[in-house]
């Protein structure tokens, strides 16, 4: 399901900043070049070059250009920094070009909703076909739906954890072939950010709560969504820390958890990451006792 209702496309928004990142920074190994040509292959392929087509990579022909000139002037920020920074710098100037120019932003979110629809559409045939071609109870179908409706609303903040986690992937690609480390990214016990990003999520909820008009009702609650994905990943980094990482068993649970019970997992998730903001376990853990 996951897949199929994407908003962007997972290997063009993977690519590109990979692409980018080799000719800024440099392709010191031929598995570097020889991934970089693959990039771009994926880049420019594509039969029906309709809006969404030259949208995706827009969009991420201006997230990789930030995340690579963030690099090139601040080699030595963490990767979360950078990250997070490249992501913030390109929804300012996509939000200032859009504002520009009459109804664009209507016409952007009219065509994210005809793919997230026409993925829905795929994605009940492909149930229907696994239950032996017995249709889908008319519930089921409405909830789909309605899941998709939401994630309409807030696809601005789905796409932003998107770019995060393929800015991710292609640094931590591009790091492995060029020096042959496998600590781009760094472990998920150590994920953290600026603390004082919690006053986004903050403002974010106020907004959703009071609802003034639709449209600051939309962005506190893309808002909360993007902070809340954050939130909950360092939620995961302290638990991960305080137990020394994950079991077999504990994987199994988490997964089960994940599946079964997703809005328990990760809304205690988020209250620990939320928590660690202004308690800091983990830097207290870390300093010697007196």
């Amino acid at each position: 399901m996951a897949l199929t209702t994407s908003i962007v496309e997972p290997a063009v928004l993977m690519g590109i900043p990979f692409l980018l990142l080799g000719i800024g920074l440099g392709m010191r190994r031929p598995a570097v070049f020889a991934v970089a040509v693959l990039a771009a292959f994926i880049v420019v392929v594509g039969v029906d070059r309709d809006g969404l087509w030259y949208l995706d990579r827009a969009w991420g022909v201006l997230a990789g250009g930030c995340f690579v000139a963030l690099t090139l002037f601040r080699p030595s920020s963490g990767f979360s920094g950078r990250a997070l920074g490249a992501v913030a710098v390109a929804a300012v100037v996509a939000a200032f070009l859009l504002s520009v120019q009459a109804q664009a932003w209507g016409t952007v979110e009219w065509v994210f909703r005809e793919r997230m629809a026409d993925g829905v559409g795929t994605a009940v045939q492909a149930l229907v076909l696994f239950r032996g071609g017995d249709s889908l109870p008319p519930a089921t179908v409405a909830k789909i739906y309605d899941a998709v409706e939401m994630q309409a609303v807030v696809f601005p903040a789905v796409l932003g954890v998107a770019t995060l986690a393929s800015l991710g992937v292609a640094w931590w690609l591009y790091v492995r072939l060029s020096t042959g480390s496998d600590q781009g990214v760094g472990p998920l016990r150590d994920f953290r950010f600026n603390d004082h990003l919690v006053w986004l999520f903050i403002g974010g909820l106020v907004l959703l709560l009071l609802r003034w008009e639709a449209v600051s009702a939309q962005i506190g609650a893309n808002a909360v969504v993007f902070m809340g994905v954050l939130y909950a990943l360092r939620g995961a980094a302290v638990v991960m820390f305080l137990s020394g990482g994950l079991s077999l068993l504990g994987y199994v649970l988490v997964a089960f958890g994940l599946v079964f019970l997703p809005p328990l997992v990760l809304t205690g998730a988020m209250v620990i990451g939320i928590g660690d903001t202004w308690l800091d376990v983990r830097r207290k853990v870390r300093e010697p006792t007196p």
